[in-house]
């Protein structure tokens, strides 16, 4: 028989997941305002807010679009807009691949430059494969969430600058808001998360920031994407303020208080946090156990480990989650279950706080 599990109302689990993450109670409070128009001025107030807001956070002055889906909407429409015919996919796990497997479902060319499972994308194999073949787009995750590799997008950032036909697609679901980087510094055209990450929001809204030659494409394209198409939300923006379509508007009350609560602390100061918990982390992980990616591309939001123990991981995190009430990933999918586990700091997590959960796996599992 399946483990059951039983949602228990008001029962707080703190989640060490790589997604969704803790979100602090007065954020959530936030969402139970009264309905209002999304037509009316006080969505445009709403709106503008946290978009500008937004883009101070990034520190970007290109385009921002804050969008009611999950970041795999902007997977999506960045090959739709971005891409005519050639794209180049690098995969190493499972968000990477999901990638090439749009732009193949969506009819593209897609040449795929593949790593093993907990390998890092290196910047002269992009390279390589720029230099002998035109490609419309390359893509790639900034932390792949399934393996806890960190790639190094500023590197190929400036790499590709030699290749300025080539658009440079970037999934950072899992890293954006808790690593910090300088997007319009490294050349990216599309970059986009999920709130329910380190944005340490509740699931519902995905954000995406659009270079200039993105826009440009995605408003000369024939076929590119409606919902979540590039220059069709960034138009209607400019024009009125608001969404295209009908957005989840106490989402967007909620994500304006912490939107708020990120500036305070600031960009590169919640990087610096995210850095110092991911860095304790990899020491726990070595002392008992071993990191499972590449060394030198460690994630900074979510620790893969290696299950050199041979630790029933299943067991393990289901007991610690019934005497502690803290949850930790398994490892992902056939390749990584059990082989690995994974936990993730990021969002509203703190030093003390992951100690807190290695403390609690070392007196469970014996160690």
């Amino acid at each position: 028989m399946p483990h059951q599990v039983v949602y228990v109302k008001d029962k707080h689990t703190k989640l060490f997941i790589p997604g969704p993450t803790e979100v602090k109670r007065e954020i959530i409070e936030e969402m139970s305002d009264w309905m209002f128009g999304h037509r009316s001025a006080t969505m445009t107030d709403l709106f503008t807010t946290i978009t500008e807001d937004t883009k101070e956070f990034l520190g970007t002055e290109h385009d921002v679009i804050i969008l009611t889906a999950s970041g795999t909407a902007f997977m999506e429409s960045s090959v739709m807009d971005c891409v005519d015919e050639n794209v180049l996919c690098s995969t190493c796990g499972s968000f990477s691949k999901r990638m090439a497997d749009i732009a193949e479902r969506l009819g593209k060319k897609v040449d795929r430059l593949d790593y093993e499972w907990g390998k890092a994308v290196k910047t002269e194999d992009v390279r390589a494969a720029l230099e002998n073949k035109h490609y419309d787009a390359f893509t790639c995750v900034m932390n792949e969430t399934s393996t806890g590799i960190r790639n190094p997008i500023e590197e190929i950032g400036e790499m590709m600058k030699d290749f300025p036909d080539t658009q440079f697609l970037v999934d950072a679901i899992s890293a954006l808001g808790g690593d910090y980087i300088d997007i319009d510094k490294h050349g990216i055209d599309v970059i986009y998360t999920s709130v329910q990450k380190a944005f340490a929001m509740p699931p519902g809204l995905s954000v995406c920031v659009i270079g200039e030659e993105a826009y440009k494409r995605s408003k000369e394209t024939s076929s590119g994407a409606f919902y979540a198409g590039l220059a069709n939300n960034i138009d209607y923006y400019k024009k009125k303020g608001q969404t295209p379509s009908t957005p989840s508007t106490s989402l967007m009350l909620a994500y304006r208080a912490q939107m708020k609560r990120m500036l305070e602390e600031g960009h590169k100061a919640r990087s610096r946090r995210h850095l110092e918990m991911a860095e304790y982390t990899r020491e726990w992980a070595k002392r008992y156990f071993d990191m499972f990616p590449e060394e030198g591309y460690w994630s900074q939001t979510v620790s893969t480990i290696a299950n050199t123990r041979g630790l029933n991981i299943e067991e393990l995190r289901q007991e610690v989650n019934r005497k502690y009430d803290m949850l930790f990933s398994n490892g992902y999918g056939k390749q990584l279950k059990e082989r690995t586990f994974r936990i993730g700091h990021m969002g509203e997590h703190t030093l003390e706080s992951v100690k807190t959960l290695t403390d609690a796996i070392e007196e469970v599992a014996g160690l």
